[in-house]
């Protein structure tokens, strides 16, 4: 039974999660979930309650939690700022292709249209930025005048922008491309001793991984 149960919620998450793409929160409704999933609404209520628990749901499973983040950066024998970059890469492909990080990343954008308090990664975020390039920092590898908090907040905003507005922007590159010169130019400010396609290139050999993987970096 509970596998059974299991797999319900699965599916209208994922349901849920193709429609909120699509549609966007205020165009999906409880039944349009329920024709995507082949679900009951009966058994939408009864697993979520609510449209808006269905829509915090999503946001949870992948957008604001992020269970891989603190073992990705944590991982042992890479230089902070090859984590930094690699951990960028491995969030931006989920962004782009789990269905489930884009419809919570999406529904994270219409927050003020959800009668509930959407939750976010930005914190968890900008704290392990900060903590990358305060180890940065202390092994000579920063750029003189390169504060790790202020610089970690604004990475994380310029980040999430460029993963949002990737599909927009003219030119028909992908996201891998477009976030490649985002760090050239960034890394250019960002490394004592400026050598982002060195970098870039080391990244490369080792990822970046696909979500759910337990090593996104070279060991």
């Amino acid at each position: 039974m509970q596998d059974r149960a299991r797999a319900t919620r699965k599916a209208l998450l994922e349901s849920a999660a193709h429609l909120f793409v699509e549609r966007g929160y205020a165009g999906t409704s409880v039944n349009d979930i329920s024709d995507h999933s082949g679900k009951t609404s009966g058994a939408i209520y009864f697993h979520y309650s609510s449209k808006e628990k269905l829509a915090l749901a999503v946001v949870r499973e992948r957008f604001a939690t992020w269970p891989q983040l603190a073992a990705a950066y944590a991982a042992p024998g890479v230089p902070p700022l090859e984590k930094l970059v690699g951990l960028s890469f491995r969030v931006a492909q989920s962004l782009s292709e789990d269905v489930v990080a884009r419809a919570g990343a999406r529904l994270w954008a219409e927050r003020h249209t959800i009668e509930a308090v959407v939750p976010t990664p930005f914190d968890a975020w900008a704290v392990a930025a900060t903590r990358l390039l305060t180890q940065a920092r202390a092994r000579g590898e920063l750029a003189e005048g390169v504060g790790p908090s202020a610089a970690a907040v604004t990475l994380v905003s310029a980040f999430f922008g460029l993963c949002t507005l990737t599909d927009e922007m003219p030119g028909g590159r992908g996201w891998r491309e477009r976030l490649e010169q985002w760090w050239t130019l960034v890394l250019r400010s960002l490394q004592a001793d400026p050598d982002p396609a060195a970098l870039l290139a080391r990244v490369r050999v080792g990822g970046p991984a696909r979500p759910g993987d337990a090593a996104p970096f070279r060991a």
